[in-house]
């Protein structure tokens, strides 16, 4: 019998259909923008929020672009997984910079298909279909940052 990993503890009980968003909306983010996954979220069931920082502010075409590619991956029913490692093998797509310091040696990884591969230790659906359809509610540009109201609908 396989032991469970013992992971750093976790104050949040998220949502998973609105996390495992978020996990799509982040890679979208780096994908179309080349910027790093949120600096910021607030991540809650009836909405949420993320920010970005960004060299200049986004078209409202390109905002629209970000809510269709979002769905497109929802829609592909991907499987999402999960899979224990330790450090020194960390997948290189992976980025630790948000990693807590007292971070366990042994780290969860979460893949949405093969759309997005990212450490996490919250809370997720186990495929897309069960997320429903992302819609931005609201953006804001302040200071290169662009912040994103989202929900499901």
């Amino acid at each position: 019998m396989t032991e469970t990993p013992q992971l750093n503890d976790h104050n949040k009980a998220e949502y998973p259909p609105m996390h495992t968003a978020e996990h799509i909306l982040n890679q979208t983010m780096v994908r179309m923008f080349g910027c790093g996954r949120s600096r910021n979220a607030h991540i809650e069931r009836k909405k949420s929020k993320c920010d970005y920082t960004l060299p200049q502010e986004p078209t409202a075409e390109q905002i629209a672009e970000i809510e269709n590619k979002v769905n497109e991956v929802i829609m592909q029913n991907l499987p999402v997984s999960i899979e224990f490692v330790t450090r020194d093998n960390v997948p290189a797509e992976v980025d630790l910079s948000k990693l807590p310091s007292d971070a366990s040696d042994t780290l969860r990884i979460v893949r949405v298909g093969d759309y997005d591969t990212c450490a996490c230790i919250g809370s997720h659906v186990a495929n897309t279909n069960e997320i429903g359809t992302f819609k931005i509610i609201s953006y804001t540009w302040e200071n290169n940052t662009l912040r994103l109201r989202f929900k499901l609908v």
